[in-house]
Parts: structure tokens; C-alpha cells; sequence
């Protein structure tokens, strides 16, 4: 199936692996698909869509990390940041919640991306669709979506 986000890698040339797997949860996505495709949590990223007034981000994070809003506005330079709706996340993304993607979007967020990603040689991020990710290398990511990088992880939880 050819989702917004493969035919944006596909048309930048970009390098990546696909990973399917049935989805049979209707929270915590990325844990499930670590612990189904059998991976380290630590290279399994989720999508998370923040926003500050009319302004949306899509915050690229491992699955078993929380975000800091406040540490995340600050790398970002804004005054503050919420968790957008899931409503919202998906009207603006196009992608429904567990498959929301960084690349392909409807209406191109900003991409943050949690710096641990650069620890590896590919990390999994959606596809496009519940039970489905792609592996790609972080770097890539980064220059296909012009991504700020940084630590805006809560090092409390």
C-alpha cells in the first residue's frame, strides 16, 4: 500500500525498510509495534502533533519517553506548546492517530526530533498507517524534513 508518507520518500530518494505488523491496540501504538516487530523501544519513534496558537509541530520521540512541552518550546522558540487534539492532529496531518507520520503530511508540520535518534543507524517512525513503520536512518529524516534536533525529553518519568 502506498501511503502519502512512502510516496514522499520515494520521491526524495530517501533509503528505507518497510515493517508490518497487525495492530491490535487502540493506544500506545509504538510500544505495541516495538514489542511486535520485537525491537528496542529506544529506536521505535512516535508521532506526537503539539501546537502553540495556529502554529503545528510533529515532535518525533522514542515510544517509551515522555515529552517536556516546556523544553520543547524553548528548542522551538516559542512561548509555550500543548498536545493538539487528536482531531486537529489528524485534520492537519491527514493521518489518523497511530499512523501519524512525519513525512507526506496534508499540511507540512514543523519536525522536532529527540536528539537519542541520532544514536542509531535507522530508527522506525509511521508509515502512514496502524501496522505499518518505516526504518530510516535519523539523518535522513532530518534532511528530508529540514528537522530541528534536540533534547526536549522529560528526564523526570
Amino acid at each position: 500500500m502506498l501511503t502519502p508518507a512512502v510516496k514522499y520518500l520515494k520521491d526524495h530518494k530517501i533509503n528505507f525498510k518497510e515493517y508490518e505488523y497487525e495492530c491490535t491496540v487502540d493506544h500506545d501504538y509504538g510500544k505495541f509495534a516495538a514489542k511486535a516487530l520485537n525491537l528496542n523501544p529506544k529506536m521505535v519513534y512516535k508521532s506526537i502533533v503539539l501546537v502553540f496558537e495556529k502554529t503545528f509541530i510533529t515532535a518525533v520521540t522514542p515510544v517509551d519517553a515522555m515529552i517536556s512541552l516546556k523544553s520543547a518550546a524553548r528548542l522551538l522558540k516559542l512561548k509555550s506548546l500543548e498536545i493538539a487534539s487528536p482531531q486537529d492532529a489528524q485534520r492537519i496531518t491527514g493521518y489518523v492517530i497511530g499512523g501519524l507520520s512525519p513525512f507526506g503530511q496534508k499540511r507540512q508540520t514543523k519536525i522536532l526530533l529527540c536528539q537519542s535518534a541520532l544514536e542509531f543507524d535507522e530508527i522506525l517512525v509511521s508509515g502512514g498507517r496502524r501496522g505499518y513503520s518505516v526504518g530510516i536512518n535519523p539523518n535522513d529524516l532530518v534532511s528530508a524534513t529540514n528537522a530541528t534536533v534536540g533534547d526536549f525529553l522529560d528526564h523526570k518519568s
